[in-house]
């Protein structure tokens, strides 16, 4: 009974006041009467007891039974020093259970050790108390009779389990409770975030609606800045164009001014120039009629004397036949008829007549060329040294040929230069440099008639230069015994002097080796789209000219090998067994002639040529014809075939 009293009083304590709690004692508990028949012995009644807590003890529903551990010890109201068998009523409020302390605890477990069971019939909560009205704890008394304790442990069970329900009912009800209010909290937060970032959403666009407007004005401010700089630029680039206009015009009036100056001045010194060539020919012509007049005197001389020697032998034939050729070819003399074949020169004499024309043009461009130097103050010579660089860097590659011959072209167009001026310059350039070893003669070739087909004069002034260097280009040959010395011949077929030296057989050679394979490249050399005014037509010319007149001899073996190499190829080309019988003759009457003449320093033309004949090599293409490289255009010179 004190465990059960102690468990009534924290119960009550933990739930501080809850609910209203009413003890009343029950008459009946599952349909058996509690209160003791008033006839029942005591024997009687604790049998009846026993019987119910047996009944109790099967039919019980408490997850924890109640069991009888001892017999239960009865004793009578004296014994426990309770006289009163009234009914008591506990009633405990709120207020006063916040105010119970450990102390408290003690002194309530000790005045309820004098008890020794509690009779409660009922306990439940008053429907009245739905209100929440918690301010007090009511209690209903029962009536508790000694030694009833049968019905107090029936009641303390009850009362137990009860209380467990409600307990969890608490449990439950707090815990709803701190959910919801959990819930709500929740809630609310999430409600607080969600309108927090509604209101940095509404910040954060605010924001960037400023930044952009600040962004569109500033692009705006850039733009404008933008176009009134621009505008000013152009403003600006007008004025600086109308002042380089008016600054060109006033450049323009004062060089057009003193080009007249200089022109006036230019014929000042022509009409000088003209009175004193005038006068320069008149004395020459006086000075030419002087010489043809001791010439006839000496030639009449020679006839007269000719003839006295022809009288004196009439009287022996042999010495006749001795002389009539000599007659013969002083009469030709008289008459201005060339020398016939044998005599001094030996050549054809159409030949000899463009030979003439060509350098007589040259002669003309000399004189020319040196009235302008005398007349003008600008130094020519830089130009002349251009061309002498261009020309000297001419390699056998299509670009090399296209980028010079381009080069060359603009020099003679320059307006700074006289065209007659730098023409002379690359014809002498060009034949000059054939001398080094390193030349490339179809590339030159090429450069020659890409120039020559824009300016065509240049090929005269090419030609004369090369007749001048060479009397086998013409071609022509000197007869050596028409010369007193063989110094007065080695200068008439061309020999150099190199400080009062005549130059060596080999020298002289090589040196013509190179001028005849820079006319054979010359005359082979065809270009799509490009005029070659001395072609294949002029080569084939220049070779019939070559074997009708000229002997074999060193020096026209030489020529005639060079030019065969050269040209032979594309002459085959063109003229196919023409060009074969002209072989034959070659072979027949050429090389025969040279292996007649018993000299053992033509063995190795003789024998090049022969190989050449023999070998067929006029069908092989010669080394470095084709030019190397894919960068000229084919309008110069295609790639597949350049005829």
């Amino acid at each position: 009974m004190l465990q059960f009293n102690r468990d009534c009083l924290w119960g009550i304590y933990a739930f501080r006041g809850a609910f209203k709690l009413e003890l009343r004692c029950p008459q009946k508990v599952d349909g058996i009467a509690l209160d003791p028949e008033p006839d029942w012995s005591f024997e009687a009644l604790l049998s009846e007891i026993d019987e119910l807590e047996r009944k109790i003890n099967s039919s019980s529903k408490v997850s924890v039974p109640f069991t009888k551990e001892r017999p239960r010890d009865i004793s009578d109201s004296k014994s426990n020093g309770r006289t009163s068998a009234s009914p008591f009523v506990m009633r405990v409020f709120e207020d006063e259970m916040d105010n119970i302390d450990s102390e408290d605890e003690e002194a309530l477990d000790q005045s309820s050790v004098a008890v020794k069971r509690f009779n409660f019939d009922d306990l439940y909560l008053s429907d009245s108390d739905d209100s929440g009205d918690d301010s007090s704890l009511e209690a209903q008394p029962c009536l508790m009779e000694k030694g009833e304790s049968g019905e107090s442990s029936l009641f303390e069970l009850s009362r137990e389990h009860q209380f467990r329900v409600k307990e969890e009912i608490r449990n439950q009800i707090s815990a709803l409770e701190t959910d919801l209010k959990t819930e709500s909290q929740k809630s609310i937060s999430a409600i607080f975030r969600v309108e927090r970032y509604r209101e940095e959403r509404c910040e954060m666009e605010r924001k960037l609606d400023t930044q952009y407007q600040r962004n569109i004005a500033e692009a705006l401010n850039n733009h404008l800045t933008a176009v009134q700089r621009d505008l000013e630029v152009r403003s600006q680039i007008e004025e600086r164009k109308i002042r380089n206009d008016a600054a060109y015009e006033d450049a323009k009036r004062k060089e057009k001014a003193l080009q007249e100056e200089k022109l006036r001045q230019e014929r000042t010194k022509a009409e000088a120039e003209a009175k004193r060539a005038e006068e320069a020919k008149r004395a020459e012509d006086a000075k030419r009629a002087a010489l043809e007049a001791q010439s006839r005197a000496a030639k009449e001389a020679a006839e007269r004397e000719a003839f006295e020697a022809s009288k004196r032998a009439d009287s022996g034939s042999a010495q006749e036949g001795t002389y009539r050729p000599q007659i013969n070819a002083l009469t030709a003399q008289s008459s201005g008829k060339p020398p016939a074949a044998g005599n001094i020169l030996k050549a054809a004499e159409s030949a000899l007549n463009l030979e003439q024309g060509r350098l007589q043009k040259l002669k003309q461009f000399d004189d020319e060329n040196q009235a302008l130097r005398l007349r003008s103050k600008e130094d020519f010579r830089k130009y002349e040294r251009q061309i002498s660089k261009l020309v000297q860097q001419i390699t056998g590659t299509k670009d090399s040929v296209r980028q010079k011959a381009g080069e060359l072209v603009n020099i003679f167009n320059d307006a700074r230069c006289p065209q007659s001026i730098s023409v002379a310059a690359f014809a002498k350039k060009v034949v000059s440099n054939c001398k080094t070893p390193r030349n490339a003669a179809f590339a030159c070739g090429h450069v020659i008639v890409l120039v020559t087909s824009k300016v065509p004069t240049a090929m005269d002034l090419i030609l004369a230069e090369l007749h001048r260097a060479c009397i086998y280009t013409v071609p022509k040959h000197y007869s050596q015994s028409a010369f007193e010395s063989k110094e007065a011949y080695y200068n008439a077929i061309g020999f150099q002097e190199d400080e009062g030296k005549i130059e060596s057989v080999d020298n002289y050679l090589a040196r013509l080796e190179s001028y005849m394979k820079l006319y054979g490249a010359l005359v082979q050399t065809e270009i799509y789209g490009f005029q070659n005014v001395h072609g294949l037509k002029e080569g084939w010319a220049w070779l019939a000219r070559f074997l009708n007149a000229l002997p074999a001899n060193r020096y026209t073996a030489v020529a005639l090998n060079a030019f065969l190499h050269m040209a032979g190829y594309s002459l085959f080309k063109k003229y196919k067994s023409q060009f074969r019988k002209m072989l034959n003759i070659i072979s027949d009457n050429f090389l025969n002639a040279l292996r007649e003449r018993g000299d053992s320093n033509l063995n190795p033309v003789i024998a090049e040529i022969d190989a050449y004949l023999k070998d067929n090599k006029f069908l092989r293409e010669p080394e470095g014809r084709s030019l190397e490289g894919s960068l000229l255009s084919d309008v110069y010179v295609p790639e597949s075939d350049y005829y």
